[in-house]
């Protein structure tokens, strides 16, 4: 697994997502609750960028029709979004913020 450099600790505000690029791949980066957490930036319903949307209760909620995933499953807590969206590992190595969007095979 290869984990990649996507910003600073001290970047990232509570609650708050910000949206990074890996590889091609829209990633949105959270920190909440003491934790951070990475999820595929584009809601599995309506194709927008979750990084738009408010952050509550460790769920993160698409601003366009009101669909929110769990940031440590990805899995949809409600309509109108049926199917969970990738989660990443993240890695904390001092200030830096690590985040591996690689499959292992």
């Amino acid at each position: 697994m290869s984990f990649v450099r996507v910003c600073g600790l001290s970047e990232l505000t509570e609650d708050t997502p910000k949206r990074v690029e890996l590889d091609g791949t829209p990633v949105s980066v959270v920190r909440t609750e003491g934790e951070v957490f990475a999820i595929h930036d584009i809601c599995s319903h309506a194709n927008v960028s979750l990084s738009e949307g408010e952050v509550e209760d460790c769920q993160i909620e698409c601003w366009l029709h009101g669909s929110s995933f769990d940031l440590r499953t990805g899995k949809p807590s409600g309509l109108p979004a049926t199917r969970p969206v990738p989660v990443y590992p993240v890695k904390i190595e001092g200030d830096d913020v690590l985040v591996s969007v690689t499959q292992e095979s």
